[in-house]
């Protein structure tokens, strides 16, 4: 029995380096760079307040476009992420009339965390939280005044999911909710605040290098 001992040992620990080696160059870790393309939606939520003294209700529209993220991980289980996107067009109906829109872009920085980080694991699941920077541009309203809301500084959270298909490929779902308050002006004069707090989806794919 003994003449076959050592080899067994020996084959069982070149398998399980074998195999911790191929984990740990699976595994999400320090120093990784991932980043996420995909189809991106911008959902504002229901009630988005109302103008003049109250007497006008607004209601912001949602919008698709394309969105990407670059990411560092800057530990196993920690990271730091910028959420980028195409410009998104929002048409705004005032009473129920859509007779004004806007573009915006939604910059938002937030720091994350992998519970799996540091391991193999084909599911990597992940949170965040940040800060947002909104600017709005090319606000546009029916007849001959002038439209203007101002840029928004909020908070952001997330959560995000990673299906790895290899080393460096996989599928990605994220949904951020954002703090997006801007004050409106008409001809300079301000006629009150309009809050978008939208959810924000994304699908797409995720690379690693």
């Amino acid at each position: 029995m003994r003449k076959h001992a050592l080899p067994t040992l020996l084959t069982a620990g070149l398998a399980a380096t074998a195999f911790f080696a191929s984990s740990q160059a699976l595994a999400y870790s320090e120093g990784d760079f991932i980043t996420r393309v995909g189809v991106a939606h911008v959902d504002p939520k229901s009630n988005n307040g109302s103008l003049a003294n109250g007497t006008i209700d607004v209601d912001v529209r949602s919008d698709t476009n394309l969105g990407f993220t670059l990411g560092y991980l800057f530990h196993d289980n920690f990271g730091v992420e910028l959420l980028a996107a195409l410009p998104f067009k929002h048409d705004i109906h005032l009473d129920g009339a859509d007779i004004a829109s806007t573009k915006h872009l939604p910059p938002t920085l937030t720091v994350q965390y992998y519970p799996l980080g540091g391991t193999g694991s084909q599911v990597q699941p992940y949170a965040g939280v940040g800060l947002n920077y909104t600017n709005f541009f090319s606000e546009e309203i029916e007849g001959d005044a002038a439209l203007d809301l101002s840029s928004s500084w909020g908070l952001a959270g997330q959560l995000g999911l990673d299906v790895r298909l290899d080393d460096s490929w996989a599928l990605n779902a994220a949904a951020w909710y954002i703090d997006i308050d801007t004050d409106a002006s008409l001809d300079g004069t301000d006629i009150g605040k309009v809050s978008i707090d939208p959810w924000v989806f994304m699908a797409g794919i995720s690379y690693r290098f």
